[in-house]
This record gives structure tokens, sequence and C-alpha cells, in this order.
């Protein structure tokens, strides 16, 4: 009789355990969605010239903030209450100042070739992030490789706020961009490929 209560104890504490950890993993590819679906709205305005290429600037430098922060709280593995409510308000303010910089009246040339770079970089974040948001979602990525991944498209993002930020974004300054993105996507596909499966 013991064994038996003994028994379902633990198996009642490891679908707890498995239903704890499907939390967690559901909370951290929802944040991700959300980088994804920001990042989206920065290129679309772009596209049709309401955020002009310093505008796109300044909100990835938003968006590297976030991912930091996301970098950050998730390091240990897991994503309290109160870091989810400090990055979903970090994330509402970014996506304030997305729709002000998109209905602001001030307008950039979406055919300009310095327009035309910073989008290219922008739907390589987009790029960047579904990856991890579907290595997050098959069980490629836990919460750990996530964060060292989440880190890397903080700098990325700082970078390209750092190429964008004067109105302009240079040929070099796009191709330097590029070579950190080619070593996030290498970094991306490793860890998520590595055999490590979440428990």
């Amino acid at each position: 009789m013991n064994r038996t209560l003994i028994a379902t104890a633990l198996l009642a504490a490891a679908a707890l355990g498995a239903s704890t950890a499907a939390s967690a993993q559901a909370t951290t590819a929802s944040t991700v969605q959300r980088d994804v679906n920001q990042q989206q709205r920065i290129e679309t305005g772009m596209q049709n010239g309401s955020i002009t290429t310093r505008e796109g600037a300044l909100l990835e430098r938003r968006e590297s903030h976030v991912d930091r922060m996301e970098s950050r709280d998730l390091r240990d593995g897991t994503l309290s209450d109160a870091e989810r409510a400090r990055l979903t308000a970090a994330q509402n303010r970014t996506s304030r100042e997305i729709k002000l910089a998109d209905h602001n009246g001030i307008n950039g040339n979406p055919l300009s070739a310095s327009s035309q770079r910073q989008q290219a970089d922008v739907q390589r974040n987009i790029d960047q992030q579904h990856r991890i948001e579907a290595g997050v979602q098959d069980g490629g990525l836990d919460n750990r490789e996530t964060a060292r991944l989440e880190s890397g498209q903080a700098r990325i993002d700082h970078q390209e706020y750092v190429a964008g930020r004067n109105g302009r974004v240079n040929a070099s300054e796009q191709a330097r961009i590029m070579t950190r993105d080619n070593h996030q996507s290498s970094r991306i596909h490793r860890q998520r490929w590595d055999n490590q499966h979440r428990r």
C-alpha cells in the first residue's frame, strides 16, 4: 500500500513538473513571438515609408533593450511572474513607440539605399526570431539556450541602432551587421539541433 502511495505521489509530482515546464516554455514562446511581431511592424512601417531610417534605428535600440531583458530573465531557466510583468511592460512601451513612429507624419523614402539596407537587416531579425521561436516550440531550445540567443539578438539590434541613428546605413555598416547575423544564425542552428531535449 505504501509503495502505491509513493508511486502515485511521484507520478503526480512528475506530471506537475512537466506541466510547469510546459507552461514556462509556452510563456517563453509567446514572449519571442511578440519580438517577431514588433520587428514585423517596424519592417512594415519602413516598407511603406511611415518609419524613417533614423526612427527604425531608435526602435531597434528599444528592441535591443527588450532582448537583453529576456536574456537576463531566462538565464536561470525560468521566468518568474515579476520578470514576465516587467518584460510585458517593456514590450508594451516598445509597441507604443512603434505606433508613434508609424503615425507621427514624418515619412522616409522606403526606396532609398539606406532604407533598403535597414529593411533587409530588420527582415533578418524577423527570420532569426522566428527560428528561435520555432526552437522553443519544438523543444530544440531550452530557456537557457534561448537566453544566450536573445543576448546575441540584443547585440545585433544595438549594432543596427548605431548604424542608423544618424538616419543613414551605409554598405560597410550593413556588412558588419550581416557578419554578426551570420554568426548568430550559426549559433541558432547549433543550439537548436544539439540533441538536447527539455525534461
